[in-house]
């Protein structure tokens, strides 16, 4: 038997930040594109950045009561402790992003592509990523209440010291999917695993649902 292939892991590219100009609420409230600004602090009731693109950008302490980011491009940007409970960004597009240290409610982010994204010390509600392709993908140190993945393409994701209410990825594609860092309390679709890695003591509490997804009695 040849020796098994090791899972491979998300290659993430760092996000450098050079000298950054002073942003301000007008900024991201203009509805034009924001490039190379440092914005902090901006408390707002409804955010509109429907196809915007923020570039080279750090983000800090954004409040918003509802967020609009659908098919919003955030490339080589740092968004750091946003508190959104309803973000609405569909068919989106991350690339070279950190996210970090925030709290976001409902977030449908389905359709969207993501690469080289890392995640770190987020409190996230309901994450719907359907039909998603997220490649090199890290989520450090979460708190995720339901992450919907189905029909989701993951290639080199992972998961590190991270909870996952419940997880579903039915119909999903996965590729170097490392779940072994991720507390699972739930899966739906079981059967769409394959393609993940997991670890023994995850495999004895997955027992009954594999047992169940086969038609296998155990008595």
């Amino acid at each position: 038997m040849p020796p098994k292939r090791p899972v491979v892991a998300p290659h993430l590219s760092p996000v450098v930040l050079g000298h950054l100009a002073p942003g301000s609420e007008a900024d991201l409230l203009s509805g034009d594109d924001v490039e190379g600004l440092e914005i902090e602090g901006v408390t707002v009731e409804r955010l509109d950045l429907t196809g915007v693109t923020i570039r080279e950008s750090r983000v800090v302490a954004l409040a918003a009561g509802e967020a609009e980011l659908r098919s919003a491009r955030l490339l080589e940007t740092r968004i750091e402790r946003p508190n959104i409970p309803v973000l609405r960004g569909g068919r989106g597009s991350w690339h070279d992003v950190v996210l970090e240290g925030g709290r976001l409610g409902a977030s449908e982010l389905y359709d969207s592509s993501w690469r080289s994204v890392h995640v770190v010390a987020c409190k996230l509600g309901y994450v719907n990523l359907r039909g998603a392709h997220l490649r090199d993908v890290l989520f450090t140190d979460c708190t995720i209440d339901e992450l919907d993945l189905v029909q989701a393409k993951l290639d080199r994701v992972a998961f590190a010291d991270t909870t996952v209410g419940r997880l579903d990825v039915r119909d999903a594609t996965l590729t170097d999917v490392d779940l072994r860092g991720a507390e699972l309390d739930g899966i739906d679709g079981v059967a769409s695993l394959r393609g993940a890695t997991i670890d023994g003591h995850q495999l004895v509490r997955l027992a009954p649902l594999l047992a169940r997804e086969i038609g296998l009695r155990v008595e």
